[in-house]
C-alpha cells in the first residue's frame, strides 16, 4: 500500500506495538494452548505405553515420551505466568527439550531400534515436527524484548531514550 500524507507508518522495532509484536502476541497465545495439550498428549501416550500397554519391552520411547511431557509443562508455567522464575524455568525447558529433540531425533535415524518410537523420533514426525518447531517459537517469543520486559527480565525503555 503506498504511503498518503497524513498517513501514519506501522512501526515494526522491536519495541513497537504495530504488526510484528500483534504477530508476537498471538505467538504467545498459540503457544500458551498448545504446550499442554502437547504435554497431555504425550504424557498419556507415555503413562499408556509405560503401564497398561501389554507386551512393552523396551522402556526408553516411553520414558523419553513421558520426560517430554514434563518439559512441556514445565514451558507451560512461563506461558502462564509472568515472573522473572517462570520465564528462567521456561527457557531452560525449552532449551532442554530442543537440545533433546536433536539429539533424539538425529539417533533415531543413525539407530532407529535402540530409540524406537518416541515423542522426539525424526525430530517429532508422529507430532507433525512440533517438538521441533515450539521450543524455538517459544524461545523467540520468550525473548522479543516486549515479551521480555512483560516477565521483567529486559529494562524498560524511557520514553525518548535513543538506542546507542
Amino acid at each position: 500500500m503506498p504511503y498518503h500524507a497524513g498517513m501514519q507508518p506501522t512501526p515494526v522495532g522491536p519495541d513497537s506495538e504495530g504488526a510484528l509484536s500483534d504477530v508476537a502476541r498471538i505467538s504467545g497465545a498459540v503457544l500458551a494452548l498448545s504446550y499442554p495439550v502437547l504435554a497431555v498428549s504425550t504424557g498419556v501416550r507415555a503413562a499408556y505405553q509405560l503401564f497398561f500397554k501389554a507386551g512393552v519391552t523396551d522402556y526408553l520411547p516411553p520414558l523419553l515420551s513421558l520426560v517430554a511431557a514434563l518439559l512441556y509443562l514445565l514451558a507451560t508455567v512461563g506461558f502462564a505466568r509472568r515472573s522473572r522464575r517462570a520465564w528462567r524455568i521456561s527457557v531452560a525447558a525449552l532449551t532442554v527439550e530442543l537440545a533433546l529433540t536433536l539429539v533424539v531425533g538425529t539417533l533415531s535415524l543413525v539407530m532407529p531400534d535402540v530409540i524406537g518410537r518416541t515423542v522426539w523420533r525424526l525430530y517429532g514426525i508422529d507430532y507433525g515436527f512440533f517438538p521441533l518447531v515450539q521450543p524455538v517459537l517459544g524461545l523467540i517469543w520468550l525473548f522479543w524484548p516486549p515479551t521480555a520486559r512483560a516477565y521483567g527480565v529486559a529494562r524498560q525503555r524511557l520514553t525518548g531514550e535513543r538506542a546507542g
